[in-house]
Protein backbone atom coordinates (compact mmCIF):
# COMPACT_ATOMS: atom_id res chain seq x y z
CA UNK A 1 0.00 0.00 0.00
CA UNK A 2 3.03 2.23 0.40
CA UNK A 3 3.53 2.28 -3.37
CA UNK A 4 -0.18 2.89 -3.95
CA UNK A 5 -0.08 5.94 -1.63
CA UNK A 6 3.13 7.30 -3.17
CA UNK A 7 1.71 6.96 -6.70
CA UNK A 8 -1.52 8.65 -5.60
CA UNK A 9 0.37 11.59 -4.06
CA UNK A 10 2.52 11.89 -7.19
CA UNK A 11 -0.64 11.91 -9.33
CA UNK A 12 -2.09 14.75 -7.25
CA UNK A 13 1.08 16.85 -7.09
CA UNK A 14 0.61 18.78 -10.39
CA UNK A 15 -3.05 19.50 -9.59
CA UNK A 16 -2.35 21.23 -6.28
CA UNK A 17 0.42 23.69 -6.99
CA UNK A 18 0.20 27.30 -5.95
CA UNK A 19 -1.70 26.88 -2.69
CA UNK A 20 -0.48 29.64 -0.35
CA UNK A 21 1.33 28.40 2.77
CA UNK A 22 -1.37 29.77 5.09
CA UNK A 23 -4.06 27.83 3.22
CA UNK A 24 -1.88 24.71 3.10
CA UNK A 25 -1.39 24.96 6.86
CA UNK A 26 -5.19 25.24 7.33
CA UNK A 27 -5.63 22.07 5.28
CA UNK A 28 -3.05 20.23 7.40
CA UNK A 29 -4.76 21.54 10.55
CA UNK A 30 -8.08 20.04 9.41
CA UNK A 31 -6.51 16.60 9.13
CA UNK A 32 -4.71 16.86 12.46
CA UNK A 33 -7.70 18.26 14.38
CA UNK A 34 -9.99 15.50 13.07
CA UNK A 35 -7.37 12.82 13.66
CA UNK A 36 -6.96 13.88 17.30
CA UNK A 37 -10.70 14.13 17.93
CA UNK A 38 -10.70 17.92 18.19
CA UNK A 39 -13.92 18.10 16.21
CA UNK A 40 -14.85 21.70 17.03
CA UNK A 41 -11.40 22.79 15.80
CA UNK A 42 -11.77 20.60 12.70
CA UNK A 43 -15.10 22.28 11.88
CA UNK A 44 -13.54 25.74 12.21
CA UNK A 45 -10.45 24.77 10.16
CA UNK A 46 -12.62 23.24 7.41
CA UNK A 47 -14.66 26.42 7.11
CA UNK A 48 -11.49 28.53 6.95
CA UNK A 49 -9.78 26.30 4.39
CA UNK A 50 -12.84 26.11 2.11
CA UNK A 51 -13.13 29.90 2.07
CA UNK A 52 -9.47 30.25 1.01
CA UNK A 53 -9.54 27.83 -1.94
CA UNK A 54 -10.23 29.01 -5.49
CA UNK A 55 -12.61 27.19 -7.83
CA UNK A 56 -11.19 24.55 -10.15
CA UNK A 57 -11.88 20.87 -10.70
CA UNK A 58 -9.09 19.77 -8.37
CA UNK A 59 -9.81 22.38 -5.72
CA UNK A 60 -13.53 21.60 -5.83
CA UNK A 61 -12.73 17.98 -4.98
CA UNK A 62 -10.62 19.22 -2.06
CA UNK A 63 -13.46 21.50 -0.95
CA UNK A 64 -15.79 18.50 -1.07
CA UNK A 65 -13.33 16.47 1.02
CA UNK A 66 -13.20 19.29 3.56
CA UNK A 67 -17.02 19.44 3.58
CA UNK A 68 -17.24 15.68 4.20
CA UNK A 69 -14.79 15.89 7.10
CA UNK A 70 -16.65 18.94 8.45
CA UNK A 71 -20.02 17.14 8.36
CA UNK A 72 -18.55 14.09 10.09
CA UNK A 73 -16.82 16.30 12.69
CA UNK A 74 -20.15 18.03 13.40
CA UNK A 75 -21.83 14.65 13.88
CA UNK A 76 -19.06 13.38 16.14
CA UNK A 77 -19.11 16.63 18.14
CA UNK A 78 -22.82 15.93 18.69
CA UNK A 79 -22.19 12.29 19.67
CA UNK A 80 -23.58 10.86 16.41
CA UNK A 81 -21.25 8.01 15.52
CA UNK A 82 -22.54 6.96 12.10
CA UNK A 83 -20.60 8.22 9.09
CA UNK A 84 -22.42 11.15 7.48
CA UNK A 85 -23.92 10.27 4.07
CA UNK A 86 -25.33 13.71 3.26
CA UNK A 87 -22.25 14.83 1.29
CA UNK A 88 -20.47 12.71 -1.31
CA UNK A 89 -17.95 13.17 -4.11
CA UNK A 90 -19.49 13.80 -7.54
CA UNK A 91 -18.44 11.76 -10.55
CA UNK A 92 -16.23 14.65 -11.70
CA UNK A 93 -14.54 14.90 -8.29
CA UNK A 94 -13.87 11.16 -8.10
CA UNK A 95 -10.81 11.46 -10.35
CA UNK A 96 -9.02 13.06 -7.38
CA UNK A 97 -9.81 10.43 -4.75
CA UNK A 98 -7.69 7.36 -4.07
CA UNK A 99 -10.24 4.60 -3.56
CA UNK A 100 -12.59 3.98 -6.48
CA UNK A 101 -14.78 0.92 -6.06
CA UNK A 102 -17.76 -0.44 -8.00
CA UNK A 103 -21.01 0.19 -6.09
CA UNK A 104 -21.50 -3.52 -5.43
CA UNK A 105 -18.17 -3.66 -3.56
CA UNK A 106 -18.92 -0.76 -1.22
CA UNK A 107 -19.91 -2.12 2.17
CA UNK A 108 -20.10 1.21 4.04
CA UNK A 109 -20.53 4.23 1.72
CA UNK A 110 -20.21 6.81 4.52
CA UNK A 111 -16.93 5.40 5.77
CA UNK A 112 -15.57 5.15 2.22
CA UNK A 113 -16.37 8.83 1.55
CA UNK A 114 -14.77 9.87 4.85
CA UNK A 115 -11.68 7.73 4.25
CA UNK A 116 -11.29 9.17 0.73
CA UNK A 117 -11.71 12.69 2.12
CA UNK A 118 -9.11 12.16 4.85
CA UNK A 119 -6.60 10.63 2.43
CA UNK A 120 -7.08 13.47 -0.08
CA UNK A 121 -6.70 16.12 2.63
CA UNK A 122 -3.63 14.38 4.05
CA UNK A 123 -2.04 14.10 0.61
CA UNK A 124 -2.67 17.74 -0.33
CA UNK A 125 -1.30 18.89 3.03
CA UNK A 126 1.79 16.75 2.52
CA UNK A 127 2.31 18.19 -0.97
CA UNK A 128 1.62 21.84 -0.18
CA UNK A 129 2.59 22.58 3.43
CA UNK A 130 6.35 22.43 4.02
CA UNK A 131 5.69 23.72 7.55
CA UNK A 132 3.65 20.59 8.34
CA UNK A 133 5.58 18.02 6.28
CA UNK A 134 7.26 16.33 9.24
CA UNK A 135 4.05 16.21 11.27
CA UNK A 136 2.10 14.81 8.33
CA UNK A 137 4.79 12.17 7.73
CA UNK A 138 4.20 10.94 11.28
CA UNK A 139 0.62 10.07 10.29
CA UNK A 140 1.50 8.13 7.15
CA UNK A 141 0.94 4.79 8.93
CA UNK A 142 -2.60 5.87 9.80
CA UNK A 143 -3.28 6.60 6.12
CA UNK A 144 -1.72 3.29 5.11
CA UNK A 145 -4.01 1.49 7.60
CA UNK A 146 -7.03 3.21 6.03
CA UNK A 147 -5.90 2.11 2.58
CA UNK A 148 -5.15 -1.41 3.80
CA UNK A 149 -8.83 -1.83 4.62
CA UNK A 150 -9.57 -1.57 0.89
CA UNK A 151 -6.62 -3.60 -0.39
CA UNK A 152 -8.66 -6.66 -1.37
CA UNK A 153 -11.47 -4.63 -2.96
CA UNK A 154 -8.87 -2.69 -4.99
CA UNK A 155 -7.41 -5.99 -6.20
CA UNK A 156 -3.97 -5.30 -4.75
CA UNK A 157 -2.09 -8.46 -3.80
Amino acid sequence: MERFLTEYIDRLRPEFTGIPEKTAHEIASVFLAFRFGLYRNAIHECTQAISLLPDSRAYNSLKKALSIVCANAQDLENAQFTANLSIAFSDDERQFIPILLPKDQIEDPGSLELDNALILIYSVALITSPEDEETMAEHRKFILRLLNGYKKALGIP
